[in-house]
């Protein structure tokens, strides 16, 4: 724990055990009899990996792992560990983690690490070392995005991530205040956050159901420094708050969550994007991402920060420059109003809408149980070894939706669904 927060004033909140009743229950819509339950955690996380590892066993786990992580262990490798080391991820721990899931176990992370951990990092060392791990972590990423088992991510308020969110206050009055900005997002700070969670996955429900019928070509984004064309994949389906996994269980991938998303067509955007909000990734802040599209392909990108990681990151593979995931969030959600900018994905992706580079959802299809990977490749389904979202969405952003007649629909007006 930080040394000015008093572990108490985290641990002794009565709202952590709502969260992880939710994280649970809702995020991973409970488990099966027997199942067991991987977590991954840095130590920090402990007082809410304890709750949720009881609420675990209360759902008949049968086992709960977890794997922690440390940031002042993590800078210890970048400032003393051999050049060659971060050619090197522990391939033998993901191979394990992609055995358990093929076994049958269900994935939860806590996140809230330090947006801020590498930014005097070298960016050649952090973009080698994401590629060793994403290169390693591919089997088990590939049964989580097929959906094969159930999983959920679930947010802590860390110490360093609430100096970046409120750097101006003392650092236990921010770790408060971010608590409280993460259990209402969260819909923890509701009477029945159970019911609260129903009653939104319901709305999620409606608005993925009209977009899938619609059966539209494309999307075409119009703001401030942006004009694109998302082309969709064929065939594509709409997701979004629930999701029902392989194995039966029906619960929700990310707490909190305002998006519905689908898969876009590998070769088919096109245009200019500004991003709407900095992208925190590897421990970096990129700020004020600027792109371009071709057939689907990033053909210029800039940044006025951290742009050498951004070109490190679309410079992974092939499928690095083009698009994975396109997501509608309305700028009314609760944590675009919010006023807070994050620095975290998980939250400041449910505040505007969104594309992802990289890996696409495969779940993302209308027959994605049948289809073969030949197929989804056939159909534009991205392949990749990331899957890195950032915000393009804003008040100031408006969405249409385009027909394979040329007709336009509106789907979005400054910021909001019409």
């Amino acid at each position: 724990m930080d040394q000015h927060q008093p572990e108490h004033s985290t641990a002794a909140d009565p709202r952590l055990d709502k969260l992880a009743e939710v994280a649970v229950r809702v995020g991973l819509g409970g488990l099966h009899p027997g199942q067991e339950l991987v977590m991954t955690a840095s130590i920090e996380a402990l007082p809410l990996v304890r709750r949720i590892t009881a609420e675990a066993y209360k759902a008949g786990a049968s086992q709960v792992t977890t794997f922690f992580s440390d940031d002042e262990s993590t800078l210890a490798r970048y400032r003393h560990a051999p050049d060659s080391a971060f050619d090197h991820a522990p391939a033998w721990m993901f191979e394990a983690l992609a055995a358990a899931f093929r076994g049958g176990a269900a994935r939860l992370a806590i996140v809230g690490e330090d947006p801020n951990l590498l930014a005097e990092q070298d960016p050649d060392k952090v973009s080698r070392s994401n590629r060793a791990r994403s290169k390693a972590y591919r089997p088990a990423l590939e049964l989580i995005t097929a959906s094969a088992i159930n999983w959920t991510l679930v947010p802590f308020a860390s110490a360093a991530w609430a100096r970046a969110v409120f750097p101006e206050l003392p650092s236990s009055a921010a770790v408060a205040k971010l608590w409280d900005a993460l259990y209402s997002s969260a819909r923890i700070d509701r009477p029945d956050p159970q019911a609260a969670w129903a009653e939104h996955n319901a709305t999620l429900l409606a608005r993925r159901a009209m977009l899938t019928e619609r059966r539209f070509r494309s999307l075409r984004f119009t703001g401030p420094g942006t004009g694109l064309t998302v082309g969709l994949a064929d065939g594509h389906a709409w997701m979004g708050g629930i999701s029902k996994a392989r194995n039966g269980i029906t619960g929700n991938p990310n707490i909190p969550t305002e998006e519905v998303f689908t898969t876009p067509h590998a070769l088919m955007t096109e245009g200019t994007v500004a991003a709407t909000k900095p992208l925190a990734h590897g421990g970096t802040l990129i700020r004020d991402i600027r792109v371009r599209f071709e057939k689907g392909s990033i053909v210029e990108a800039h940044a006025s920060s951290g742009e050498a990681v951004l070109q490190k990151l679309i410079g992974t593979d092939e499928g690095a420059r083009r698009l994975g995931e396109v997501a509608l969030v309305p700028h009314s959600s609760p944590i675009s109003q919010s006023g807070l900018l994050f620095f975290n994905t998980l939250f400041d992706e449910n505040a505007a809408s969104h594309i992802a580079l990289g890996q696409a959802y495969k779940k993302c299809f209308t027959d994605a149980e049948s289809m073969s990977d030949a197929e989804f490749a056939e159909r534009g389904g991205n392949s990749s070894l990331i899957h890195v979202d950032w915000m393009i969405g804003a008040a100031a952003v408006d969405v249409d939706g385009i027909a394979f007649d040329g007709s336009v629909t509106p789907v979005m007006r400054q910021g909001e669904w019409v």
